[in-house]
């Protein structure tokens, strides 16, 4: 155990890394900036915990933002790698790896009748737009607060302060008239989607929704919620895009929203289906992908797209998602929120939840159920960068931001949910204590 702090050696790692890259970081929630400190930097990852530079292991909850569902360094995954590496890196040619990993996403997944590979979720989703409008004809996107969908600009925005209201910019950089092509309305919430469709319907191109939203915190939809959202598109003839980047195959073998009431025309993938490697998709019906190049009249290219050794991984991880990986992930999993849940009671915090499906899992600091991004910002922030540096501390390693997701790996056991109640013990008690 440690007090929570980064060791010397990732102190001195953050240091120089501030002096080459932006913030010292690749992605900004890695900065800690949200929970305060400095960050860990990881030396390894094998099973169902990492090791920092200074030598100290964690149980990791963060599990690569939910991409790593076997753990760590899994053997056949690496075999799989290291055997195409050697091969080649990439070619910029096709490969027979992209469509034996395309065949097992579309025996998996009803809606995708064809699919094309690119690097990440935000180029999926960006991708998945883009097609959605030359398919229709029209320019506007709904999609809802506090759903996230990658960094491209037209995605980047937040509401106006009325349903008639153009959307307005969440990032320096994104000019206003891009974003006022995006209608953002509040998940779990159809009379919003309902006031925007009256209004601008004839211009919807696609709604974009997270069949459950990971990234105001595990969010479900209300029961029909999903079913009413696509009635409502269909009926103004516009696509529903099913942003299954984070749901896909780590709910279960295959995309979730269908199980949970709603219909896709386009569903975006990544994380899992990499297999920890830098990847995403985007599928949907044979129709509305023949719009894509080279078919049709919508461009898009990668030059690392579907690469061999992306493919070997992914293609290995999905074969290894067998029906009693899904079966332990939800046992550990549900052994974890009640651990969660007996040491918030028992160190008496005043206002909490814990939200769960299936491998998804947050801790919020307020009262639930959470069912939108209004009642997610309630959480106390304060509250949970205490919880998470005793975590820390004790040997858990979380998301370092309050309205994130925390993810089991099939690599857990019961000795890790025993880990995380004792170390739950200790954060709870931070949380509960007036300053630090």
């Amino acid at each position: 155990m440690n007090d929570g702090a980064s060791g010397p050696r990732s102190a001195k790692a953050f240091r120089r890394a501030r002096r080459t890259l932006v913030g010292g970081v690749d992605s900004p929630v890695r900065s800690f900036q949200a929970v305060g400190g400095t960050p860990v930097f990881v030396r390894s990852g094998r099973g169902a915990h990492l090791t920092d530079v200074d030598g100290r292991r964690y149980l990791d909850l963060v599990n690569s933002w939910g991409a790593t569902i076997l753990g760590h360094a899994p053997p056949a995954v690496v075999r799989a790698v290291r055997a195409a590496a050697t091969r080649g890196l990439t070619y910029g040619a096709p490969t027979e790896a992209e469509h034996e990993l395309g065949e097992r996403i579309l025996a998996a997944c009803p809606a995708i009748e064809r699919i094309r590979f690119v690097n990440s979720g935000t180029e999926a989703v960006m991708t998945a737009v883009r097609v959605a409008r030359g398919f229709t004809g029209r320019r506007k996107v709904v999609k809802f607060e506090g759903g996230y969908h990658g960094h491209s600009d037209g995605l980047l925005a937040k509401a106006g302060s009325g349903a008639a209201t153009h959307s307005l910019p969440d990032s320096a950089g994104v000019p206003a008239a891009i974003v006022g092509e995006t209608l953002v309305a509040a998940y779990n919430d159809l009379d919003s989607v309902r006031r925007l469709f009256e209004i601008h319907g004839e211009d919807v191109a696609a709604v974009v929704v997270e069949p459950v939203a990971g990234n105001m915190g595990v969010v479900p939809p209300a029961p029909g919620f999903l079913a009413g959202l696509s009635k409502i598109a269909r009926s103004s003839g516009a696509l529903t895009i099913q942003d299954e980047v984070i749901t896909g195959f780590r709910l279960r073998n295959g995309t979730v929203h269908e199980r949970l009431g709603g219909r896709a025309d386009l569903v975006t993938l990544g994380k899992v289906i990499g297999g920890g490697l830098p990847v995403g998709a985007v599928g949907g019906s044979s129709t509305v992908m023949a719009v894509l190049a080279p078919d049709g009249p919508v461009y898009q290219a990668g030059t690392l797209a579907g690469n061999p050794v992306t493919m070997a991984a992914g293609a290995t991880t999905l074969d290894a998602l067998v029906p009693r990986v899904f079966s332990s992930l939800e046992r550990t999993a549900a052994a974890m929120e009640r651990a969660l849940a007996e040491e918030a009671e028992a160190a008496g915090i005043p206002r909490w939840c814990v939200q769960r499906v299936g491998s998804m899992l947050t801790v919020f600091f307020t009262n639930g159920p959470v069912r939108n991004l209004a009642e997610a910002n309630r959480t106390d922030r304060a509250a949970y960068a205490r919880y998470f540096h005793a975590m820390l501390g004790a040997g858990v390693y979380l998301p370092p931001s309050a309205l994130e997701t925390s993810f089991a790996s099939a690599a857990m056991g019961p000795r890790d949910v025993a880990t995380l109640r004792t170390a739950a013990r200790r954060g709870f008690a931070a949380a509960r204590a007036r300053g630090r």
